[in-house]
């Protein structure tokens, strides 16, 4: 068994009894099991807000990206084309698929640090009349950002586009009211928020629009319209399931409901990552975002002046102690990242806040 915590956006620390569950070998053809998924399509709907049949859910094996990429490929036709608005190695990474899958697409880059604006995704939009879809990342765990989605989605959605978001890193922990937002296809994953196990992505759709990508997926795994048709039947999945990672998640929705729902874990993460950002600030760790951008999810630390340590070293030391660190990713500036969802808790943020500061005392001993 781990020895440690992982301060990490996902996977991330899990509970005993979430793990206990994946002790039972399940049938992917057993009524039993379908009848699980099923249950856990409801839910996820419940937690956007949405209902059917305006919206509908669909379990995709795979990591975060996977159903992220079955999303681009399978709603955006030949004929159309995205614009991405970006601020982010996410963001960017769409991009990636893009190019991938021969999907046309234009690119809206921010700086890390700042949010991509509406009034720019609606010049973008004013100004090439060819985007038919619009896409960002809400939680941009590059930086630990968090995105304008709502706004960003009234000028998507007065524009007559459609709205695809990249939840990963907030869904469940962050209240997101789908189509209050304007959101059409909302995607997140097994092992962020909801605090299940890495296995399968999800995806909250638009019903009329998943409906009318029949047939223009780019992948035969990977086509959303066909994994939904299946799956809305009976919960049978089209391809063999990750079992064992779907009784953990419909264990980890239990869990949640007995919290108090995402509201309650929202106040969780957040304490969280205050109480972080002010003991090691108080260290001298300075956040790299404003705190009025700073998303509840994970932050992103500028070493304190002069540091006369390696990234490998204080991780080693803290690992050691019982908590895992996780390396920077902006590009401009020497960082490293915390992350504080999970089973993690104010207690855990004072251990390691007192971990960091003996460190900081060996090194400069």
């Amino acid at each position: 068994m781990n020895s440690y915590k992982l301060l990490t956006p996902g996977p991330l620390t899990t509970t005993d009894t979430v793990k206990q569950v994946m002790l039972f070998d399940h049938c992917t053809w057993d009524d039993d099991y379908k009848q699980i998924t099923q249950t856990i399509r409801r839910t996820l709907l419940a937690l956007g807000h949405v209902s059917e049949p305006e919206y509908t859910a669909v379990l995709m094996q795979g990591s975060g990206t996977f159903g992220v990429e079955s999303v681009l490929t399978s709603v955006i036709g030949r004929e159309d084309k995205l614009l991405i608005a970006a601020n982010g190695a996410y963001g960017l990474r769409m991009a990636e698929i893009c190019r991938h899958a021969g999907i046309a697409y234009a690119l809206y880059e921010q700086d890390n640090h700042k949010r991509p604006q509406a009034d720019v995704v609606a010049k973008y939009l004013a100004e090439d009349p060819a985007i038919t879809h619009v896409s960002m990342v809400h939680g941009e765990t590059t930086s630990g950002i968090l995105n304008d989605v709502e706004a960003v989605g009234r000028v998507v959605k007065a524009a007559g586009k459609t709205f695809l978001v990249d939840a990963m890193s907030t869904f469940g922990g962050v209240d997101i009211p789908v189509a209050g937002w304007g959101i059409d296809f909302l995607v997140s994953s097994a092992n962020k928020c909801i605090q299940g196990v890495p296995g399968f992505s999800f995806i909250l759709a638009n019903r009329e629009k998943l409906e009318a990508s029949a047939g223009q997926a780019r992948s035969l795994a990977l086509d959303l319209y066909d994994q939904w048709k299946t799956m809305n039947e009976d919960g049978k999945w089209r391809f063999t399931s990750p079992t064992h990672v779907v009784l953990a998640f419909a264990q980890a929705l239990e869990e949640l409901k007995a919290e108090g729902g995402v509201p309650a874990r929202h106040a969780r993460y957040d304490q969280n990552q205050r109480l972080l950002a002010e003991n090691f600030r108080a260290l001298g760790f300075v956040p790299y975002l404003d705190p009025a951008v700073q998303g509840p999810i994970i932050t992103t630390f500028r070493y304190p002046a002069g540091a006369h340590f390696t990234f490998q070293q204080m991780y080693e030391y803290i690992k050691a102690r019982g908590y895992v660190l996780y390396p920077g990713k902006v590009m401009e500036a020497e960082t490293f990242r915390v992350g504080n969802i999970g089973e993690i808790y104010p207690e855990d943020i004072a251990k390691l806040s007192a971990i960091l500061a003996d460190f900081l005392k060996e090194v400069a001993a």
